[in-house]
């Protein structure tokens, strides 16, 4: 127990640094509703429990680097067990409560105690050998807009390190210093008994003041953690769990807010939304994002962390000004992100996917897009003709709307125009599959599939236009309104019951963003239909292709954003391929860099996404001949990357469908089956 002079100190240190802590949280509170919108503070209520849960059994953090998650676990449950450690040490510190030499229950809790700090403080301990011995994380260049980030990085992780060693090990200390004094072993805790046999030699005097200042130790520093909480990483511990539970489980990945700032996008931190300012404080600075992002990948200067990172330590030095309302920040550009990595962005959605504290650095990245577009800021010469011709024609190609439909001219059938006649099917075909000579052959193929199964199916004609998920992406919210007041038009002019697409961001834009317009039809990737086909068999498979060795390749917008990773498997399954699953697969897809709008954009120096992930299905072996695809950006991408990394003639880039024709049986003789 304390001397009345130490609990005196105590109780003053505490009011004092707890009264510095709160005006810490205030003021990080006042900066975050500095952001647009309003604070659902409605989904506490359903939302609490579900993700306290989910947060507890760590699942957020095991999505990668499952060794260093399961010390991670260690830390995060001896750092939340301690919270009832510290407060059973606080009665035995002012009232002489102890758990000592006790059975039942509270064996049960020493036992757990006990064993959980050596967890603790191994985890810790394995945590800081990774990060400054064996130095995983590096940046690329220019990534950090502020100059005191990259030694603030390191710093801030040692001072929280070093303060949660010292805090476990010095309660776990000083529990084998109470157990020394009381003269015999609590086995209910086993390490810290043995730690207390070479400590029983001590005089009483040695022990009691062991005993005082390993209880300092350990809560003295908490209190002297406080005032540095708001401003440290740690404060994730509090802010990750709170940007769970306030984000909508129902919404999406691909469906995106309008702009911020009546439309006119994000210029200054202060027109971020408050979840964008939220992000800013969860952040643990792991950098999971970083290690999938595309464009970090390939030396550009962007790092999804470091834009976290720049906030954080812009709000932390100018946290009272902003948080008041006083101080007007520098715009975006020069102290959070450059103009460069804004546009190198893919939007692939792995770094808000990976992230295990719910972080959407892409969303920043986007209304900054939206911004330069309102502003008028100059566009990437290739990006601004694709936007003028999607804004003349309807579509990237600036070809004329009549010749979208020229590819089904060329078919031994009519195709059906849904405007006219009513159908089960609407295909929605995309740009790319209408108009790249190199992909019209891949679209006349569905459209046979489509055909022998006895699919009613028809199409928009020239009334489609690009649907508009790429130009919002761009930050071109005007022309992607325009675009779906045409689509939405036109599709109300036709009868069908569902939707059947070729691109996956067509898919997406279809199926996430269109709701909000009033589309409320089923929407499905044409895998999705062909597997059906299979499996129903109206599309009879003769099992041709069982000696062709074959990868796939996950679409971002098919597979990460809208989880349709099972359907191509079923149909190469089907089709009996030698298949070959590459490292990163499913929604961990590794993007082909089309996204975003990059494929209308000057390519950067350097190795493409595309070609590492060529490189990386040519690790499966000097027989894979097959890199398959489901979608008409992939196979542009990945056809040229076949050459420019070295595999033409070894490796052959095909649409899935390809290998569905050639599989499929078809007499000559043979009609189509009625639906």
């Amino acid at each position: 127990m304390l001397t009345l002079p130490e609990r005196i100190a105590f109780v003053l240190l505490a009011v004092v640094c707890v009264a510095i802590a709160a005006r810490g949280f205030y003021r990080i509170y006042r900066a975050i509703t500095r952001g647009e919108g309003s604070i659902p503070f409605h989904l506490f209520a359903r939302r609490v429990v579900p993700v306290s849960i989910e947060i507890l059994v760590q699942k957020p953090v095991m999505k990668a680097r499952p060794v260093v998650s399961v010390f991670h676990a260690f830390v995060f449950f001896a750092f939340t067990f301690y919270t009832l450690v510290n407060i059973f040490d606080l009665a035995e510190g002012f009232v002489g409560f102890t758990t000592l030499h006790r059975g039942g229950l509270w064996a049960l809790y020493n036992l757990i105690a006990d064993l959980i700090s050596v967890a603790g403080l191994v985890g810790m301990a394995a945590l800081l050998i990774r990060r400054f011995g064996l130095k995983p994380f590096r940046f690329n260049d220019n990534v950090f807009l502020n100059p005191h980030v990259p030694e603030g990085i390191p710093r801030d992780s040692l001072i929280v390190g070093v303060f949660i060693l010292l805090h476990v090990g010095s309660r776990w200390l000083g529990q084998a210093f109470r157990i020394a004094a009381s003269g015999q072993p609590d086995w209910s805790q086993p390490t810290a008994s043995v730690v207390s046999m070479a400590l029983a030699g001590l005089s009483e005097g040695a022990l009691t003041f062991g005993e005082h200042a390993t209880w300092w130790l350990a809560l003295g520093l908490i209190l002297l953690f406080l005032p540095y909480f708001p401003y440290s990483k740690h404060i994730h511990l509090m802010i990750a769990p709170l940007n769970w539970i306030l984000r909508d489980p129902e919404k999406p990945l691909g469906q995106l807010d309008p702009p911020t700032k009546n439309g006119e996008g994000a210029a200054h931190l202060h027109e971020l939304r408050w979840f964008q300012l939220l992000d800013t404080y969860a952040c643990i600075m792991c950098l999971r994002c970083q290690d999938v992002c595309p464009a970090h990948n390939t030396a550009q200067p962007l790092s999804p962390a470091a834009l976290e990172i720049n906030k954080r330590y812009f709000l932390n030095e100018h946290l009272g000004e902003f948080a008041a309302g006083t101080l007007n920040p520098p715009p975006l550009l020069e102290m959070a992100i450059s103009k460069e990595a804004v546009w190198a962005c893919t939007t692939c959605g792995a770094c808000v996917d990976i992230c295990p504290t719910g972080n959407r650095p892409m969303v920043d990245i986007v209304d900054i897009r939206r911004h330069l577009v309102y502003a008028g800021d100059e566009l990437d010469p290739n990006l601004q003709d694709a936007l003028e011709s999607l804004m003349r024609q309807g579509n990237s190609f600036n070809k004329p709307a009549r010749r979208r439909a020229r590819w089904a001219k060329k078919l031994d059938f009519p195709i059906k125009d849904a405007r006219k006649e009513p159908v089960e099917y609407l295909w929605f075909v995309g740009d790319f599959a209408s108009y790249d000579p190199r992909m019209q052959e891949n679209t006349k193929t569905v459209a046979q599939l489509f055909h022998q199964a006895g699919l009613d199916f028809g199409l928009l004609y020239e009334g489609e236009r690009n649907s508009g998920n790429d130009v919002r992406r761009v930050g071109e919210e005007g022309l992607f309104e325009m675009l779906v007041e045409h689509n939405m038009k036109e599709l109300g002019k036709a009868q069908f019951k569902a939707i059947v697409t070729t691109d996956p961001h067509t898919y997406n834009a279809l199926k996430n963003e269109y709701r909000a317009y009033g589309l409320d039809v089923p929407v499905y990737h044409y895998t999705e239909v062909l597997a059906d086909l299979i499996e129903s068999g109206r599309l009879k498979v003769n099992g041709r292709l069982s000696n062709l060795v074959a990868t796939y390749h996950d679409p971002c917008y098919l597979g990460r954003y809208n989880r349709v990773t099972e359907a191509p498997r079923r149909i190469l399954r089907a089709l009996g391929v030698d298949f070959r699953e590459m490292p990163r697969h499913g929604v961990n897809t590794f993007c082909c860099g089309a996204g975003g709008g990059r494929i209308w954009m000057d390519t950067a120096t350097g190795e493409r996404p595309s070609e590492q992930r060529i490189k990386e299905a040519a690790s499966l072996g000097d027989d894979l001949k097959y890199f398959v695809v489901a979608c008409p950006k992939d196979m542009a991408m990945y056809s040229d990357a076949v050459k420019t990394a070295g595999y033409e003639g070894k490796i052959e880039v095909v649409d899935i469908a390809q290998l569905v024709a050639r599989a499929v049986e078809r007499e000559a003789h043979e009609q189509p089956q009625p639906a």
